[in-house]
């Protein structure tokens, strides 16, 4: 049999070839980056790895549950906070803390989960660019390598600029993402203060949130990672760079940091959430063509990514035998 081509290598994707791999279904994950872990993205900057995309993960589920305890217990992951500040756009003024679920963090970056989950498969580093089928024979292929069945695990809009037409799962397909921006920013020293991790920002027109990167891995480096708002991001997608001067002042004016980084710099991201969101947690058609990510949940968010990927890799062992 032809084995199952996975085409993205972010979390879901990867969810979804290490259940058929378990099973011992052969399947090859295409990613067109140089490194696995789609939006769950790290940059290195002076040898520190920063969380660029996914900024934490939570777990409700039993199943994700087992395996964040066993990368807790290898040291990849960590136990994070329960509790960010909130801020409503003016400099020193914070609203009530808000507690929530448990966030976990990785020290490595949450990428590094992500190469972890991966290990042992069989992946290649391409750019895929059509998927289609044979009119005649209805044989599946991806850039004319033949498929048992097709795995798009990225997000929508992409999966539509290459999945062909003639597919009837392609009316599954929405194409409304919001887009942002990741302002990376690093200091000699932390001046914003200790028992700092994060902050919701409501009423600022730049930015909806800062991490303390430092904390998140548990470093200390004096690293902030903010996200801009959709507005901002919108009017800035094809010069990133010019985002980071508004970014930057915001930032720097909410936490009261006066001195200047040491660095900074600015990671778009055109397709950085869902819009809306779905009941179901993956659709797997009678053309072999399966969908999953983090848009096949009611609330997107990591966990919900990796339990996409593995429930759809669960209905494939069970269609493939």
């Amino acid at each position: 049999m032809d084995p199952v081509v996975v085409v993205g290598g972010g979390i879901s994707g990867v969810a979804c070839a290490r259940v058929l791999t378990d099973a011992g279904v052969a399947v090859t994950v295409l990613d067109r980056g140089r490194r696995l872990g789609g939006r769950m993205a790290v940059r290195t900057v002076d040898g520190h790895p920063v969380d660029t995309g996914a900024s934490y993960f939570t777990v409700s589920d039993d199943r994700f549950g087992v395996v964040v305890h066993d990368w807790q217990l290898r040291g990849l992951a960590r136990e994070w906070t329960d509790t960010f500040d909130v801020f409503d756009g003016s400099p020193g003024q914070r609203g009530e803390p808000k507690q929530g679920s448990m966030r976990w963090a990785s020290p490595g970056g949450l990428r590094s989960l992500v190469e972890d989950l991966a290990g042992g498969l069989v992946t290649e580093h391409i750019a895929v660019e059509a998927v289609t089928r044979d009119e005649h024979t209805g044989i599946l292929s991806v850039d004319g390598r033949p498929a048992a069945a097709v795995v798009l695990a990225m997000p929508d809009p992409q999966a539509r600029r290459v999945l062909d037409p003639s597919f009837e799962s392609r009316a599954e397909l929405v194409d409304e993402y919001a887009p942002t921006m990741a302002l990376l920013a690093g200091w000699q020293r932390r001046s914003w203060g200790d028992g700092f991790d994060g902050a919701f920002i409501n009423g600022d027109p730049h930015l909806t949130w800062v991490a303390d990167d430092g904390a998140r891995r548990g470093d200390g480096a004096p690293v902030l990672v903010a996200h801009a708002t959709e507005g901002l991001a919108a009017a800035h997608l094809a010069e990133p760079a010019g985002a980071e001067p508004a970014m930057l002042e915001a930032l720097t004016r909410l936490l009261g940091i006066r001195e200047s980084p040491s660095w900074s710099r600015v990671h778009r991201w055109s397709l950085a959430h869902p819009a809306g969101t779905r009941e179901r947690t993956h659709h797997l058609g009678d053309d072999g063509i399966g969908l999953c990510g983090d848009s096949w949940a009611s609330t997107p968010r990591v966990e919900a990514a990796w339990l996409s990927g593995t429930e759809l890799g669960a209905a494939l062992v069970a269609r493939l035998g």
